[in-house]
């Protein structure tokens, strides 16, 4: 048994072809055939079953769980040995929410990419319950999201705060208004977040603390989602603070104070615990941990 043949079959696993697999890893399709069938030799199991589309058998999908765990200590031994080069270089993959990847990253990853052009970085946008969960099952190297969930397998280190505001079109009947309070919200078409958002459950808490029924015509998976419905008046809605500085700075957007949500949420890195750190992370996290709060929120 050797690597390559490992990585052949958990690209076959993905790509449920042997010609795509193939084409991918820069071999002949006889040759993927010849590898899937010395590890099946080997390993005295069929782990393919040849029909189309091309899948995994019971004993190949054990046998999957296996080589990944293989291939990925294999990556982590080049990482140590390519760290000990002190040259921080490698591939990271974040995971932190549509609003966050606009607002804060251009700033931060065209920095970091300037003082360090070996390492690459790749983002995945999604919640912040599914970057939690992402950091936890190791899919993404470092999570930023906000910190309410906890998990005793993520580290977490604060960045900065946010809080959740009440923001309306110009045009909108309350855009006049100085103050609104939660209960004056009962009969105002609302625009929120979809329900497995952080901002929505904080917002449903609100509303059921203070025994209001919010009118909802639409839910949205984004604040920028969100945003775009608020500045077409097609309702009113409560989204993040820093994911509105823009629209607010060219006037799109009005925020109206409700003393009801004046609460403060912690937004931070999250990374797994007992992970090893390669010198890729290690710098980013140490550059990112020591910027300052106002590099965040200051363009608001």
């Amino acid at each position: 048994m050797n690597i390559s043949q490992l990585e052949t079959l958990v690209t076959i696993s993905k790509t449920l072809s042997f010609r795509k697999a193939g084409e991918m890893l820069s071999l002949t399709q006889p040759a993927v055939s010849a590898q899937i069938k010395s590890l099946e030799e080997e390993f005295k199991a069929i782990l393919v079953d040849r029909n189309h589309p091309v899948t995994l058998t019971d004993r190949g999908q054990v046998f999957l769980e296996h080589a990944e765990r293989i291939l990925a200590i294999v990556e982590q031994l080049k990482q140590k040995l390519s760290d000990l080069n002190e040259i921080p270089q490698g591939q990271i993959v974040l995971g932190t929410t549509t609003s966050i990847a606009i607002q804060i990253l251009p700033r931060v990853l065209s920095y970091f990419q300037n003082q360090y052009p070996l390492i690459k970085t790749s983002i995945s946008s999604m919640n912040s319950a599914q970057v939690l969960s992402s950091v936890e099952n190791g899919t993404v190297d470092v999570g930023i999201g906000y910190l309410t969930d906890r998990s005793l397998q993520v580290e977490t280190s604060v960045l900065y705060y946010d809080t959740f505001e009440f923001v309306v079109s110009p045009q909108h009947p309350l855009a006049e208004a100085k103050k609104v309070t939660l209960k004056m919200l009962k009969d105002v078409p609302l625009i929120l977040l979809s329900p497995d958002t952080l901002g929505r459950r904080f917002t449903d808490r609100i509303f059921r603390e203070y025994g209001v029924e919010p009118h909802i015509v639409m839910e949205l998976g984004s604040s920028e989602e969100v945003k775009r419905m608020v500045e077409l008046n097609m309702g009113a809605a409560i989204v993040s603070k820093l994911s509105i500085s823009e629209e607010l700075r060219r006037g799109s957007l009005k925020m109206i104070p409700i003393r009801e949500l004046e609460v403060s949420h912690p937004v931070g890195v999250m990374t797994k615990s007992g992970r090893y750190v390669n010198s890729a992370m290690r710098q980013f996290l140490n550059d990112l941990k020591g910027m300052p709060e106002d590099h965040f929120v200051g363009s608001e």
